[in-house]
C-alpha cells in the first residue's frame, strides 16, 4: 500500500526513515535542556505500519511511549543495552496484547505488524529530534548481537539512509 491508499490517509502521513509512515500532531512549546541540547518538552506522532512493512531497528536518546489506536497487532522487538531481548504485542487485547508500552532510551527496537494496517502514537519525552535517532547498521548489529541474527536480519536494511532533516516535520 502506498502512503495515500492506507486506511489512515486522512492523517496525511509521510514516509519515515525507519519504514512506515508518520505525522507529528504535538510538539510542546516548552523546551528542556538535554545533554544533546535544547529539545521540546515532548512530541507525539501518529505512526502507521502495514503487514508487508517493517519499522527497522533504531534507538533513541529518550524514552518513547507507544500507544495502540487501531488496526492489527503490532509487535515491538526490543534489545536492551545488555543484549537481552523481548517482544511486546500492542493491539485490541484479544490475547496477550497490551494497549501501550514504553521503550527506554538506548534500547534498539523495531516493529512489524500482523493482520491489518496498524495505527499507533509514539510519544517522546523530552521531545523527538532526528539528532537523537540512530538507525541500526546490519553488520554492526550482527557482530554485537549474534544470538539475535534472525531478527536482526529481518528488521534491518542492507543500506543505511540518514535522515535528510533534523526534526520530524515537513518544513524543518
Amino acid at each position: 500500500m502506498s502512503a495515500n491508499t492506507t486506511p489512515f490517509a486522512d492523517l496525511n502521513l509521510v514516509e519515515h526513515p525507519e519504514g512506515g509512515r508518520f505525522a507529528e500532531y504535538y510538539r510542546s512549546a516548552a523546551t528542556v535542556t538535554t545533554a544533546r541540547g535544547e529539545r521540546p518538552a515532548g512530541t507525539a506522532i501518529y505512526y502507521s505500519l502495514n503487514p508487508s512493512e517493517i519499522s527497522a531497528f533504531h534507538r533513541l536518546a529518550h524514552d518513547e511511549l507507544w500507544c495502540w489506536h487501531a488496526g492489527g497487532v503490532i509487535r515491538l522487538h526490543i534489545i536492551a543495552p545488555d543484549g537481552s531481548y523481548r517482544t511486546v504485542d500492542l493491539g485490541e487485547r484479544k490475547g496477550a496484547e497490551q494497549y501501550a508500552t514504553t521503550v527506554h532510551a538506548g534500547c534498539w527496537f523495531g516493529a512489524e505488524c500482523f493482520q491489518a494496517p496498524t495505527l499507533v502514537s509514539a510519544i517522546v519525552v523530552p521531545g523527538f529530534d532526528f539528532l537523537d535517532f540512530e538507525l541500526a547498521n546490519r553488520a554492526t548489529m550482527l557482530k554485537e548481537f549474534p544470538h539475535l541474527s534472525t531478527i536482526v536480519e529481518r528488521l534491518t536494511a542492507q543500506e543505511y539512509h540518514a535522515p535528510t532533516h533534523r526534526n520530524n516535520t515537513e518544513d524543518s
